[in-house]
């Protein structure tokens, strides 16, 4: 947890996005280190447990991080806490919390109350077109050889 928190630090100085730190550790090992580097990137995605996630996916040649932890300076946003799922992350450790993060600034709060309603009701509105184009890849992809389960 400390390098997680020594990472958050180092992006606050180099001014490269918001006070978050993270590292992904398998079998006691660090594999994979990230910071927050929105401002930096112009990348909304790149919050600091992203980072480390794609670190160590690339470090490990592994999209599944079956087997890894991950230490993070701040209770995960609801993105980042998607993609611990969809990388298969055994376990999380978070130091500060939401709430912390909301009285800094990092309300994501909002977020996660609009997760929680029907599609119909949230503020930002989404609508399906052209689903059968769509079909039609998801069929390709179900036949294909190269395709990778995940």
């Amino acid at each position: 947890m400390s390098e997680a928190i020594a990472l958050a630090r180092r992006g606050v100085e180099l001014g490269e996005g918001g006070p978050f730190g993270a590292v992904v550790v398998k079998d006691g090992e660090v594999v994979g280190r990230g910071w927050n580097r929105v401002v930096k990137r112009c990348d909304p995605t790149a919050h600091a447990e992203v980072e480390a996630l794609r670190d160590a996916a690339q470090r490990l040649g592994q999209f599944h991080l079956d087997g890894c932890q991950l230490y993070t300076s701040c209770e995960p946003c609801p993105m980042c806490l998607s993609a611990a799922y969809w990388a298969h992350i055994e376990h999380i450790y978070y130091a500060a919390s939401e709430r912390d993060a909301a009285e800094a600034g990092f309300d994501d709060h909002i977020i996660s109350e609009e997760l929680t309603k029907r599609s119909e009701q949230r503020r930002l509105q989404s609508e399906q077109i052209q689903r059968e184009e769509a079909l039609e890849v998801f069929a390709q992809w179900q036949q294909s050889a190269e395709k990778q389960h995940y």
